[in-house]
């Protein structure tokens, strides 16, 4: 007797049962759905003048990304990735196409018309406009890499929301059932990046089920839920709340690593939008913090000034 073993690829295929592992990121309307969220959560966060400029950028960021297309990976490229398990357009390990770097100028261009410019934001503009191709590209590695304390923190959103329309461009174009496996926990699997928040969907093939959100490029892959999205554990995983505030939206934290990373449920709060909510619950943060708990990784449109702050 001969057996046969499907891949999971081929299971999923197969069973029409089966949850949907990816949802690719929605190319036109990830970022405007993005900002109408930031501007209704900055009404109540201690942060809301600086949420509001992060919708003001979002903003620029669907307007950029609607007239933009980037190369698409290689055939041989993804079949290599597919073969070793490896993201299929990584953000790190690979010479970064410096289109990016023009994303950046167009978006602070928009920021810039949109009004309400400060003079510290008017100076950060002009920092931004005349720095190096060598500035730019040391500081986009090192937030990719997460190397947090060579991160301006400043100009990290910005230069984070460059790259983001980037990746955002390709993985949306993406065969979702391209996307290998990982080995590494909570890494993306169509960029490599790590997760900003998760969130448990509703309604058709995805109800009930949780899925992390890439910081990077929004893309979405399902992870069972009360498991360690840092480090796969399923020991020791508790659910912490603001007293009267949003009980759709929680930090799951882990005492096998001792961090966290929110979640939230659409069926108490079907506004939700993961990477605007996590940014706009700094409460929650400085909570999480006081317990003893770190951030698996920094929002990407906020940068702790070092690594002892994350």
């Amino acid at each position: 007797m001969v057996q046969r073993i499907l891949e999971a690829g081929q299971i999923e295929s197969l069973d029409p049962s089966a949850i949907p592992r990816i949802r690719l990121p929605e190319r036109a309307t990830l970022f405007v759905t993005r900002a109408a969220r930031l501007r209704h959560l900055a009404e109540h966060s201690p942060i809301g003048g600086y949420v509001r400029l992060m919708a003001s950028l979002a903003d620029a960021q669907q307007q950029v990304l609607a007239n933009f297309s980037a190369p698409m990976p290689e055939a041989e490229a993804i079949a290599q990735a597919q073969q070793n398990s490896m993201p299929l357009v990584p953000a790190l390990g690979a010479e970064r196409d410096p289109v990016w770097r023009d994303v950046l100028q167009q978006l602070l261009d928009r920021v810039e018309a949109a009004g309400a410019v400060t003079p510290a934001l008017g100076k950060l503009i002009d920092t931004l406009r005349t720095s190096t191709a060598a500035y730019l590209e040391a500081q986009a590695d090192a937030i990719l890499a997460q190397r947090i304390n060579e991160v301006e923190p400043a100009s990290a959103p910005f230069i984070m929301a460059a790259l983001q329309v980037v990746w955002t461009d390709i993985v949306s174009r993406l065969d979702a059932r391209a996307l290998p496996y990982l080995d590494t926990p909570g890494a993306c699997p169509a960029c490599g990046a790590l997760p900003v928040a998760s969130v448990v969907r509703i309604g058709g093939p995805y109800q009930g089920y949780r899925y992390l959100q890439c910081g990077l490029c929004g893309n979405e892959w399902h992870m069972v839920r009360v498991k360690c999205s840092t480090c796969d554990s399923t020991k020791g995983i508790a659910y912490h709340a603001i007293a009267g505030g949003n009980e759709a939206w929680k930090a799951e934290s882990c005492d096998e690593c001792h961090t966290y990373r929110k979640i939230g449920y659409l069926e108490k709060d079907v506004e939700i939008e993961p990477l605007a909510d996590d940014l706009a619950s700094l409460t929650l943060d400085l909570l999480m913090n006081e317990a003893g708990y770190r951030r698996g990784s920094p929002n990407p449109l906020l940068w702790p000034e070092s690594a002892s702050d994350n």
